[in-house]
């Protein structure tokens, strides 16, 4: 679909490419206030699980999980956080969110209240990307 942010996303923010998996894209969000915070988008074009062949839907959630046990297994959260809205950008994605009982939004979901965003001289994100990709394979 031309005018969604999701489907071009791989592209657009080529520097925070973490791997290609055969259903999804994984990438570092820039804003790293959240430590490892992670988005996983379908490559096609969907905006409910519903619409997805069941094949394709099981594979996906096998995705999601996989790289759930990366950031768990590199960052070793109290909790790993699931979003799959759509509200605003529809198109199947999930934020996937480390989280830390010592955060000041703990245990609050992440958009609870308005936070500075935290973004990373380029190599600190290179570090991390090869840190969850190194993970994930």
């Amino acid at each position: 679909m031309s005018d969604c942010p999701m489907c071009s996303r791989w592209d657009d923010d080529a520097d925070l490419r973490i791997i290609e998996l055969s259903h999804s894209y994984v990438t570092l969000n820039r804003d790293q206030y959240f430590p490892g915070y992670t988005l996983l988008f379908t490559k096609m074009h969907a905006t409910e699980l519903f619409h997805l062949d069941r094949d394709v839907l099981a594979a996906l959630m096998e995705e999601v999980s996989t790289v759930a046990q990366a950031l768990y297994n590199v960052y070793a959260p109290a909790k790993i956080n699931y979003e799959l809205l759509g509200n605003m950008v529809p198109h199947i994605h999930w934020h996937i969110v480390p989280r830390f009982s010592s955060e000041p939004l703990w245990p609050r979901p992440i958009w609870a209240e308005p936070h500075d965003e935290l973004f990373l001289p380029q190599d600190e994100y290179r570090q991390r990307i090869e840190i969850i990709r190194s993970a994930i394979i």
